[in-house]
This record gives C-alpha cells, sequence and structure tokens, in this order.
C-alpha cells in the first residue's frame, strides 16, 4: 500500500450525524453551524473575533482589502512577504493592486526579522507572516518590528491550528492585527475547504463579514434567525461571495475535538524523524522553536538531491512532496529573482515528507531507511 505525503484523517461516523443534521434542519448555507464553529475557535483559541470562511485564501484577501480600507493605503504601496509560501499568501497583495515586496526567510523558514528591516521603506505599509510548517519562527521580533515601523501584521495561519507559544495562540499576541487559518482537506484540521479570519479590532470583524457577503448589512441567518423572515436589507459595497456554509463548518467542529490529539501524534512524528536525521552529516532538519506546542502541519528536511530522493522514495510506493518553491521563480514575480538569497537556495533542496494521521511507527521507520540509505 502507498504511502501518500498527506493524507487527512477524519472521524466519519461523527461527521456523518453532524451533516445529517444540518440536511434535515434544512440549514446547509451561512449560519447555525458557522456561528457555533466561530464560537468554538474563539474558545479554543482565545480570539475575541472569529468569522468562518470559505477559504483561507478569501481570508487573507479581506485581510489587505480591510487594512487597506481603514488605513487610506494606496495602490502601489507596499506589502513585504516571504518567497516561501502558497502563492495564495503573495497574490491577495495584488488582488488589492499593492506590490509584494519579499524578504528572506530564516532557519525556520518563516520571516528573517533582519532582512525584513532591510526590505522597509517609506511606501511599506504592512508585513504577512506566514507560520510556515506551523513554527511560529520569529515572529515577536516581526511584531516589534512592526510596531516600530508602525507597520499592520497580517498573520497566514494555515499551516498552524492548535500551535501555541506557553499555552497562548500566537494569532492573539498584541501587535498581530489580523489572522487567518485554513481547514482546507489536507490540512491539521481538514474539512473539504474553509477558513477563518480573526481579526483584534472588532469593527473590522464587523465589515469582513459584510464584505464576504456581497456588501449586504444583514446576513440571511441574521435575518431569518428569530421566528419570521426580515426580508428587507441594504448593499453598502461591492462585496463577494466568501461565506463560509453549514456544512463545512459541520465537520469543523467534530474535527476540533481531536485537533491536540492529531497534533500531539505529529509530534510524536517528527521527534522520531529527527533522531533519526540528527546524525545524518547530509540533512539538515527544518527546526521548529517551541517543539512541544508546534502544530507541524508539514516535515521537511534540506538535502543535497531532491529529485533523486523522491524518485527511490515513489520507487519504494512512497510519495514525498515539496512545499513550496521559491515565489520569486513564478514569472509574475521574476522582478523580485535575486532579492532573498536563502530563499533562492533552500528552495532547490526542500523536500516534504509523510506526515499524516494514518502513518504507522513502522511506515515512519521505512522511510527513514530509506532516506538515511539513500543521502550518504
Amino acid at each position: 500500500m502507498s504511502i501518500q505525503v498527506l493524507k487527512p484523517k477524519f472521524e466519519i461516523d461523527e461527521c456523518l450525524d453532524a451533516v445529517r443534521e444540518c440536511l434535515e434542519k434544512g440549514w446547509t448555507g451561512m449560519g447555525f453551524k458557522t456561528v457555533e464553529f466561530e464560537n468554538a475557535w474563539k474558545e479554543y483559541t482565545g480570539h475575541k473575533n472569529a468569522y468562518y470562511l470559505n477559504s483561507n485564501t478569501v481570508g487573507l484577501h479581506l485581510a489587505v482589502k480591510i487594512l487597506k480600507m481603514q488605513n487610506g493605503w494606496k495602490d502601489n504601496d507596499e506589502i513585504i512577504s516571504t518567497p516561501i509560501t502558497f502563492v495564495s499568501t503573495n497574490h491577495v497583495i495584488l488582488y488589492e493592486n499593492m506590490h509584494a515586496t519579499f524578504a528572506d526567510v530564516d532557519q525556520y523558514l518563516c520571516l528573517d526579522p533582519v532582512d525584513v528591516v532591510k526590505k522597509i521603506n517609506d511606501k511599506t505599509r504592512a508585513v504577512i507572516f506566514v507560520g510556515y510548517g506551523g513554527r511560529v519562527g520569529q515572529l515577536d521580533k516581526i511584531i516589534e518590528i512592526c510596531k516600530k515601523h508602525n507597520l499592520k501584521l497580517i498573520l497566514d495561519g494555515a499551516h498552524m491550528s492548535g500551535t501555541r507559544v506557553n499555552g497562548v495562540c500566537p494569532g492573539t499576541w498584541d501587535g498581530v492585527d489580523v489572522t487567518v487559518y485554513s481547514y482546507q482537506a489536507v490540512k491539521n484540521l481538514p474539512t473539504g475547504d474553509s477558513g477563518m479570519i480573526c481579526f483584534a479590532d472588532e469593527k473590522n470583524d464587523k465589515l469582513a463579514r459584510q464584505l464576504a457577503w456581497l456588501g449586504i448589512n444583514k446576513d440571511t441567518y441574521a435575518r431569518s434567525n428569530k421566528g419570521t423572515y426580515a426580508w428587507k436589507y441594504d448593499v453598502d459595497y461591492v462585496g463577494y461571495k466568501y461565506n463560509g456554509n453549514a456544512i463545512m463548518a459541520a465537520i469543523a467542529l467534530v474535527q476540533l475535538k481531536y485537533l491536540d490529539r492529531d497534533n500531539a501524534r505529529r509530534r510524536e512524528i517528527v521527534e522520531i524523524y529527527n533522531k533519526a536525521f540528527e546524525n545524518n552529516p547530509k540533512i539538515k532538519i527544518v527546526s521548529a522553536p517551541y517543539h512541544d506546542e508546534c502544530s507541524y502541519h508539514i516535515y521537511e528536511l534540506i538535502v543535497p538531491d531532491r529529485e533523486d530522493l523522491l524518485g527511490e522514495l515513489a520507487k519504494n510506493d512512497i510519495y514525498g512532496g515539496v512545499h513550496y518553491r521559491d515565489n520569486t521563480e513564478y514569472s509574475m514575480y521574476l522582478y523580485a529573482k535575486g532579492t532573498c538569497k536563502y530563499a533562492s537556495e533552500v528552495s532547490e533542496h526542500l523536500i516534504t515528507l509523510p506526515m499524516h494521521m494514518w502513518l504507522t511507527d513502522e511506515e515512519v521507520e521505512k522511510i527513514i531507511s530509506i532516506v538515511n540509505k539513500f543521502v550518504k
């Protein structure tokens, strides 16, 4: 049986019961379960505000759009971001006609504070920090930089469901203006696809809810949850259809109950991997600060010959992956090629090993054996 790099594990019977409840009530869209999940997520994380959306990407777009609206940013103003991420992180900057300026990454593959400072100029308005692989990196230093230079901070927490530092969710730290999470199909808390936007400022949360529902000032659930259907509403903005739905939220509520358990298993797998690779001089482990509280969405190594190793694993029915290619290698971001030296170098050598709840210890040991025999 093949071993996949990522594979979600659902609590199937509980998920089916939760979805059945939505179908029986005849409420599968926004409201009901989406509100329940928002409240559950706030309780779990400590966020004061949480709005359920159909993806992390639309949440990042709303984050940039709302901060631009509220702070009077102009087209072609700049946002500093990372080149090592999924392209959606940087596309959302362009959605709002702003300029993506790339800063290099550190040993955690998160933004390097030293290079961030170098990239700040009089047009810089914000920083997007990606909690890559669930790692918090040097977020505390990025917060200090943003405060010093009066920059807004967006935390892309797509990989960070369940990550904590000393028991506290990093997205709730003072200085983080908005955090966006992902519950995409293979994330630590999987659904089909959905996300959550958590603004520190309540007025921005209210605006996000309106913009995500086509600019309408009263959503369908709000107009019908008191026993009567108040049909009349107004439209204040040209908004979007970004809201989440009850089916995905029902699944998310079930999976949330098992998130800490599953993340603990991820840390066990990481410990097995790390102990096996730490003495191989040709392998560099991408480490994480606060190991005991990291969500470890993915597990990566830096190896001399990634492509041949991927091929060797595939011969044994094991399928690794690559997360992610340096974004400045893509045609639309070529203007920044050469501006992030370490990201460019490491991008050619990163390999993602299997990391999911279906993995047995025996399978992990098999993967380790093949990697260590090949990389020597």
